[in-house]
């Protein structure tokens, strides 16, 4: 990609050049004409006028051409749902026939550290007026499939805690999704040495493991084949929740051609426990937590998707929530973590309008592939949790948070819990937009700047 990126800036700098030379011969040439002819010297002016107006023009679209393929390294493909490198399977529903794809080999990540490189800074709202409920999928690069950052030893302890304390409830795996849980772990075993070469070293098979790797970070030891870290027996899907900074489920299909999450290591999802939807389908996953526009918009195109999703065709989104209490793992403001049934939880609880000090924006980036030899759809789920008087001193990011919210219809708002923040907030995000505005943002050059989802 960095690659593409300077081959476009190099070009775009030569078509400038070449526009820009080719405007001091045009007149010179055109001085030249003036001395030799009777040509009115007002016709000659507005003419050079004109060619001037119209070569500004195309060295202006070139710039902001260069500009934001320069600043949008991963351009967004919204409603790839709807037209994506899909195809509909010829195999009876249930029935997965083991593909020969094989997933690229990683490149390493650019000099990644685990103390300097920060997380990514995904925003993904946009200005209002209008909220589009779409799956907004777009194409994953396979270099991208997991990132960690330099809050990786953070994720990784406060894992290892969940794991501890309440492990049975957090990471499940029926008899049937065993065969994919697993592939999921040689996948990871395979991808992370590759990507992430000063984290985890892969282990010869002289040292007596058939698939064995370090975390040089935490001096873990797995042993894949044997389903071991240091010796000890260990579930697939536990094994593969220490290792990076995701949750992670599998959605199997059966013969009834829906898909149920059978597999997952849910330790930090905030607002949702992996018991509650545990062998449920797709769809009554959605219902059951009263997704806004699930039945109307959203049911039909992604059972498609599931449907249709190819192993080589991985694809990355990225939603958003507000939360008013500093709980990573589990959004204590909706209620304690252990209320019986699902009822008992919600943002009734919450309290309302607290200070914008205690309101954090929650971000999660979801990857989705089909595993080629089991044929289990596989979600990452990264979360992404800051402070909104963190975010808002970015440029851009107060005025078009504001914008986004305004936009939320009645249902999504439900959803979000805008009633028990929404005044607080929007008050805050406003104040800090107009500081902006006074220091000198242009507002209308945001789109040069920064592209979603970022």
């Amino acid at each position: 990609m960095a690659a593409l990126i300077n081959d476009l800036d190099g070009h775009a700098r030569r078509l400038a050049r070449d526009i820009q030379q080719h405007c001091t011969n045009a007149q010179t040439r055109l001085n030249n004409i003036l001395k030799q002819t009777d040509i009115q010297p007002k016709a000659a002016l507005y003419s050079l006028l004109l060619f001037a107006a119209f070569t500004y023009f195309t060295i202006a679209v070139t710039n902001l051409i260069r500009a934001r393929r320069q600043n949008n390294p991963r351009p967004s493909t919204p409603n790839l749902e709807k037209r994506g490198p899909f195809k509909t399977p010829d195999r009876p529903p249930g029935v997965w026939l083991p593909s020969d794809f094989t997933r690229p080999p990683a490149t390493p990540y650019p000099s990644f550290s685990l103390t300097t490189t920060k997380p990514l800074p995904y925003r993904p709202f946009r200005h209002g007026p209008k909220y589009n409920i779409t799956m907004g999928l777009r194409n994953m690069n396979w270099d991208e499939w997991i990132e960690l950052d330099n809050q990786y030893m953070q994720f990784h302890d406060l894992k290892a805690r969940r794991i501890e304390e309440r492990g049975a409830k957090c990471i499940k795996t029926a008899p049937e999704a065993v065969p994919a849980a697993v592939e999921l772990l040689e996948e990871l075993s395979s991808y992370l040495p590759q990507r992430y070469p000063t984290v985890f070293q892969s282990i010869p098979t002289s040292e007596g493991m058939k698939n064995g790797f370090r975390n040089l970070a935490t001096g873990e030891i797995f042993d894949v084949g044997r389903l071991e870290r240091n010796g000890v027996k260990e579930d697939a899907m536990e094994m593969c929740a220490r290792l990076i900074q995701d949750d992670l489920a599998i959605m199997v299909e059966k013969e009834d051609g829906q898909y149920y999450l059978l597999a997952g290591a849910i330790l930090l999802a905030g607002f949702w426990r992996l018991e509650d939807k545990f062998g449920m389908p797709l769809s009554t996953i959605h219902t059951s937590g009263d997704v806004p526009g699930f039945k109307t918009k959203l049911e039909k195109p992604m059972s498609n998707f599931f449907r249709r999703i190819q192993p080589q065709s991985p694809v990355l989104r990225n939603n958003y929530f507000i939360q008013v209490d500093d709980n990573l793992a589990w959004s204590s403001s909706i209620g304690p973590e252990d209320t019986e049934g699902e009822g008992g939880i919600g943002w009734f609880t919450a309290e309302k309008n607290k200070a914008v000090e205690h309101h954090w924006f929650r971000s999660e980036r979801q990857s989705l592939r089909r595993l080629p030899k089991s044929g289990g759809v596989v979600f990452t789920i990264r979360t992404y949790f800051h402070p909104i008087t963190e975010i808002a001193q970015e440029p851009y990011v107060p005025g078009r948070l504001a914008s986004a919210i305004r936009s939320w219809g009645d249902d999504v708002s439900r959803y979000k819990g805008k009633e028990m923040y929404g005044d607080v907030l929007l008050e805050y995000l406003d104040r800090k937009h107009q500081e902006q505005v006074e220091a000198g943002l242009d507002v209308d050059a945001e789109d040069g700047v920064r592209g979603y989802p970022f």
